[in-house]
């Protein structure tokens, strides 16, 4: 078992599969704006969507993190929008295990609906990088951790 705990809770394990990817090294920002706008969608449908968004096909609205982001023309109700590419590759990845355990669970696949979905920061990898006249700068790497869960719905 794993030492972390997921942030979601009550869920009844006979019809729900869980799956996360811990410490990823993609923006906590584009992954909450994913994980905002894949939740409640069928995991197919959403599959799709991120194919699309890796293929710089479909847009990812930003609605949080909106300074200085340009608008999109295929975005309705919405203005502006990025396509974050690595960080939809990484949570596809995510959603493809999270179809893996439902399979293994016994579900049916074309029957599931993304409950729950999250994108937060993890921990941070401090480094420095050296500047001219033997002074340093930091440099700060977060990592991401992003949670997924599916329930089977009728």
């Amino acid at each position: 078992m794993p030492r972390f705990g997921y942030s979601v809770t009550g869920l009844d394990p006979d019809k729900t599969a869980i799956a996360s990817g811990r410490e990823l090294d993609i923006s906590h920002k584009h992954a909450r704006e994913i994980c905002r706008e894949i939740k409640g969608m069928k995991l197919e449908k959403a599959k799709e969507y991120l194919e699309d968004v890796t293929k710089l096909k479909r847009s990812v609205p930003f609605r949080r993190h909106h300074k200085k982001v340009g608008h999109r023309s295929d975005l309705v109700g919405w203005h502006t929008g990025r396509y974050p590419e690595k960080a939809a590759g990484k949570i596809l990845e995510i959603l493809e295990s999270v179809e893996k355990n439902a399979e293994f669970k016994g579900l049916q696949v074309d029957k599931l609906k993304i409950i729950h979905a999250s994108g937060y920061p993890g921990r941070k990898l401090k480094r420095i990088f050296y500047r001219a006249f033997r002074t340093s700068s930091p440099k700060i790497n977060t990592l991401t951790h992003v949670e997924i869960a599916v329930e089977e719905f009728n």
